[in-house]
């Protein structure tokens, strides 16, 4: 939505008094007034979010004489919202802008966000021109931007000069690991070594690195610790039985390139990647095509179904990959983000990232449903902890009033029970499923990620303290109570709400009907029973909803097509904008009788 053409110009809320980040000084818009501001609603939980994060650098690159970027972090979780947890998260994904803590939502509230990530951008005049939520938004704003700055300029309104460059806080602390994620056994057969070692995902470092025994020892690294190629952010591992695939050994979930590598351990060469976009290209959920941003968290060899699993966090599905051919299959969920059990291709899941095998059942964690759930080789697929997107805690006790707080590993362990690495809670979690009761095995650790058994030993990742530990277990029962997140609901109308997805392509572009309708919209609602009418799909943006008084969740898909508008062009660049809005609701009487969503493109 181009606010500045399509409505009357609103006044930008000023910045609030917070923790900043990455700024010699707290930032205001008054002070930036000459200049645009994009402001980036993100948390650092949330995948989209660093989606968007790796859309911005060459943006803010490129405009850097006339925009400053400003994140404001708006935190889902109480971890996050800490500032020393911000702190690493601002180093884990080397941000260099500006960054604003809002734990209060204030800024959320102000500018009335719905989603992360959203994006606002604000005029050298003090004035919001543009704001949407999702991915795939930069190109869009490139184009307001270069049309406004015209205009500005022309006005004298627009101040041109390189953005003040302050420090980043914090500075990187050199080590052999940086914020690892997962770690594998390498049993001495398969590297020829004297003794069994361990071979770490070190996503900070960009690169894959071999350890002696005992977690501390560097014996090679594989990569050239820069982000890009072979790695950025590598989060998982897997070894693959011998002589599965000619020349490859173990599989590496390169999370930030979207792909999967292949490594030789003969010589720690890179020697196959799998192109998961382009080998999804054309396939299709119940919610329409499949983002190409996957976002590989985890990756396992199950040999129920002789494939590797990749947990694809960025688009909240697990995918079925042959690992001689490549051929790729979505094995569970719709891309919808939530927590929803049943048929495999039907389910919800919300940003899978960690998986373990136990013989025909795969476990897997949601971060963001705080969840610890399973998938049966015969296509059941069910939740023994978690009850929804804002729903989570520490406490122990029963599965069914268990809460756990944004986990990212799991492990299965030698009695058959489960290892939970619950990240945000600092702790390690066992689930049995004998009595279906969890336990907190160790806690007080920096955002463990993952954990792998060494004789008999449980070796925990500690991310955020970037070291391999062996926690000694002291079992005990944690019952603190359980929480929500306080992100502010949509108050709404019971009976009937008028659902609109505000679409205008950005300047130089026009809807892309050259194929069919250019938009598509998908309604969806937890608890179901929340939409009485209006779920489904179709082509129209606006939808007129039913609803039953209560609270849950309305999950809203939206996406629409466009093309670059030159006639002179056979083939013109066209884009497609889609995001997924997971809209926490409370119905009742005195409700609103509408929900307006922006999407820009």
């Amino acid at each position: 939505m181009d606010a500045l053409r399509t409505g009357p110009r609103v006044r930008a809320p000023e910045l609030i008094d917070g923790d900043w980040f990455n700024a010699a000084a707290p930032l205001t818009l008054k002070g930036l007034r000459g200049r645009f501001v994009l402001l980036d609603f993100w948390a650092s939980c949330c995948g989209n979010c660093l989606h968007v994060l790796d859309e911005l650098r060459s943006f803010e690159a490129a405009y850097e004489q006339v925009l400053t970027v400003i994140g404001v972090h708006s935190p889902k979780f109480p971890h996050e919202a800490e500032p020393s947890a911000l702190a690493a998260a601002i180093e884990r994904y080397d941000i260099g802008h500006p960054v604003l803590n809002d734990p209060g939502l204030e800024l959320w509230r102000q500018y009335a966000v719905r989603a992360w990530p959203t994006l606002v951008l604000v005029d050298p005049e003090g004035y919001v021109v543009a704001q949407a939520a999702g991915e795939g938004q930069v190109s869009a704003l490139a184009a307001v931007v270069d049309r406004l700055s015209a205009e500005h300029e022309a006005r004298g309104t627009l101040r041109s000069a390189d953005a003040p460059r302050a420090s980043r806080n914090p500075q990187p602390q050199p080590g052999a690991l940086r914020f690892p994620a997962k770690a594998v056994v390498l049993p001495a057969e398969r590297t020829g070594r004297a003794e069994d070692t361990l071979l770490v995902a070190d996503a900070g470092h960009h690169d894959v690195v071999e350890l002696a025994a005992d977690g501390e020892t560097v014996l090679r690294r594989i990569g050239n610790g820069a982000r890009g190629e072979p790695f950025a952010e590598p989060n998982g591992l897997a070894l693959l039985p011998a002589g599965v695939v000619p020349d490859v050994d173990v599989l590496v979930a390169d999370t930030a390139n979207h792909v999967l590598r292949g490594i030789r351990l003969a010589d720690g060469t890179v020697t196959r990647s799998y192109d998961l976009p382009a080998a999804l290209a054309g396939a299709r959920t119940v919610t329409g095509a499949i983002p190409t941003v996957l976002s590989p968290w985890d990756v396992a060899w199950w040999p129920a179904i002789e494939r590797a699993v990749v947990a694809a966090a960025g688009v909240h599905l697990l995918l079925a990959v042959d690992v001689r051919t490549g051929a790729t299959d979505v094995l569970a969920g719709t891309t919808v983000e939530g927590l929803r059990d049943g048929r495999p291709l039907d389910a919800w899941l919300a940003q899978p990232s960690g998986l373990a095998v136990d013989g025909a059942r795969l476990w897997f964690v949601d971060a963001e449903s705080s969840a610890l759930r399973f998938l049966d080789a015969d296509g059941e697929l069910g939740t023994v902890v978690g009850e929804g997107l804002f729903d989570f805690g520490h406490v122990d006790g029963p599965a069914a009033d268990a809460r756990l707080q944004h986990p990212l590993g799991v492990t299965v362990l030698p009695d058959g029970s489960v290892a939970v690495l619950d990240t945000y809670n600092g702790a390690v979690r066992r689930y049995d499923p004998v009595d279906d009761n969890v336990t907190t095995l160790t806690d007080e650790l920096a955002e463990p990620s993952g954990a792998l058994l060494l004789g008999g030993e449980l070796v925990v990742v500690e991310s955020a303290a970037h070291r391999l530990v062996r926690p000694v277990p002291a079992a005990r029962v944690v019952s603190d109570p359980p929480q929500r997140s306080h992100r502010p609901p949509a108050e709404l109308a019971t009976g009937a709400v008028t659902l609109t997805v505000t679409f205008t392509p950005a300047p130089g572009r026009v809807l892309d009907e050259r194929h069919g309708p250019a938009t598509a919209l998908s309604v969806t609602a937890s608890p179901p029973e929340l939409l009485l009418d209006g779920g489904g799909e179709s082509s129209e943006l606006v939808r007129q909803l039913r609803l039953a008084s209560g609270t849950g969740v309305l999950q809203v898909v939206a996406q629409a097509a466009s093309c670059d508008d030159d006639p002179a062009v056979d083939h013109p660049a066209c884009h497609l904008a889609r995001q997924d809005w997971g809209v926490p609701v409370v119905v009742g009487p005195g409700g609103a009788a509408s929900l307006n969503l922006p999407l820009l493109g």
